[in-house]
């Protein structure tokens, strides 16, 4: 496999060469992750007064982003505390937090639908991804995917270990082929923690990417579909990397007078990308290509 060039990624540039969108700050707080949704965004939200992935406050709540106006699509109801991932089929949205899952009715989301416990000391439930009838979701404490079946509209399957690999994060599929991007739990970057190539859902084996390790936790196809956006903690930084040979080109964010910080989970809708900056409580939309 090819080797990302380190050097040749950036986070935020001066304005005159930094690409510019709008950045979205209303009503968030401690934003993790983006998902499309209706035309807009759903953001999730941990709401605490202090950044803490593992609280336990239920303070959560989801915020949906539409046209520039923002509103609270899921409330914090107790049952919220660090939400991270989302996966939506059809009206039913799951949302990864801590050590468990939660399915929500978008046509009614005063409603918990099912709360799933995963195995005890699977503390970072973090992304979540649909392929057919069954929900893939990386933890990325224990090196850990899961699946669960959600064939059922009435009730998901219980989580079984699907594979393991250095510190999943960030899911995406491109076609019947999964990327797992690799995060260090614990903040120690290792070789173990690149970018993975899952191949055969049913017989997995993840390959890497490429080389170059880092703290990586979003993942999502580009509409052009033959290159991947990427985001990195150490250093905080956006890319977009080729498919085919792993060339990489950065997306140098106009990031105003506030350093980006910590790029989270990004999602992408047509040629619009989302891009989190968590500690920051903000989101830039930009153009994805």
């Amino acid at each position: 496999m090819a080797v990302i060039a380190v050097a040749a990624l950036f986070s935020c540039k001066n304005k005159s060469e930094a690409v510019s969108g709008e950045v979205i700050t209303d009503g968030l707080r401690f934003c993790e992750s983006t998902l499309p949704y209706n035309g807009g965004v759903l953001i999730a939200n941990f709401g605490t007064e202090e950044l803490n992935p593992l609280n336990n406050e239920g303070k959560g709540y989801i915020v949906y982003n539409k046209d520039g106006v923002s509103s609270v699509k899921i409330a914090a109801d107790g049952n919220m505390c660090a939400p991270k991932g989302m996966a939506l089929d059809s009206d039913r949205l799951f949302v990864c937090d801590v050590n468990k899952l939660l399915v929500y009715e978008l046509g009614d989301t005063s409603r918990l639908l099912q709360e799933i416990k995963f195995p005890e000391g699977n503390l970072f439930v973090n992304d979540a991804l649909i392929h057919g009838n069954d929900l893939y979701v990386s933890v990325t404490n224990t090196d850990k995917i899961f699946k669960l079946d959600i064939s059922s509209p009435d009730s998901v399957g219980e989580p079984i270990e699907w594979m393991e690999v250095a510190g999943p994060n960030g899911l995406m599929l491109a076609g019947d082929t999964m990327y797992i991007a690799s995060y260090p739990a614990d903040g120690a970057t290792t070789p173990a923690h690149v970018v993975y190539v899952v191949s055969d859902l049913e017989a997995p084996v993840a390959e890497p990417l490429f080389e170059i390790a880092g703290q990586y936790d979003g993942i999502a196809l580009a509409p052009d579909k033959q290159h991947i956006y990427l985001t990195n903690w150490q250093p905080a930084q956006v890319c977009r990397v080729s498919l085919a040979d792993q060339t990489t080109t950065p997306v140098p964010l106009d990031c105003g007078d506030t350093p980006l910080i910590g790029p989270a989970d990004i999602s992408i809708d047509g040629q619009t990308i989302y891009i989190p900056d968590l500690p920051n409580s903000r989101v830039f939309k930009l153009k994805a290509e």
